[in-house]
């Protein structure tokens, strides 16, 4: 059974950054491709970051591109999602997901495992 733990969320002014955290257990991070999802209040999921597998290629929308970079330390267990130059649009709850597939993706259907979210304020 894989666990995922989101952490490092909060509250941050617009321009600040912020990097969340996806810990896994229960399964080698490596064997697995992670995405990042969230979700704003009234709004519906959105694909945020995505990291392969093996090579740990990633792919990002345009609408983080440049300003979020995901990232993966299989030591630790951990895949990263490091946001800078956030604004209030970017206020939502960050949620990680796991899949046995090499890619992931964009689609939610293709992720197992999810973690329980993280909640990112950007507010002045």
């Amino acid at each position: 059974q894989v666990q995922l733990v989101e952490s490092g969320g909060g509250l941050v002014q617009p321009g600040g950054s912020l990097r969340l955290s996806c810990a896994a257990s229960g399964r080698t991070l490596s064997t697995l491709s992670v995405g990042w999802f969230r979700q704003a209040p009234g709004k519906e999921r959105e694909f945020v970051a995505a990291i392969s597998r093996r090579t740990g290629s990633s792919y990002l929308p345009d609408s983080v591109k440049g300003r979020f970079t995901i990232s993966r330390d299989n030591a630790k267990n951990t895949v990263y999602l490091q946001m800078n130059s956030l604004s209030p649009e970017d206020t939502a709850v960050y949620t990680c997901a796991a899949s046995s597939s090499t890619y992931g993706g964009t689609e939610p259907r293709n992720y197992e495992h999810w973690g329980q979210g993280t909640q990112v304020t950007v507010s002045s």
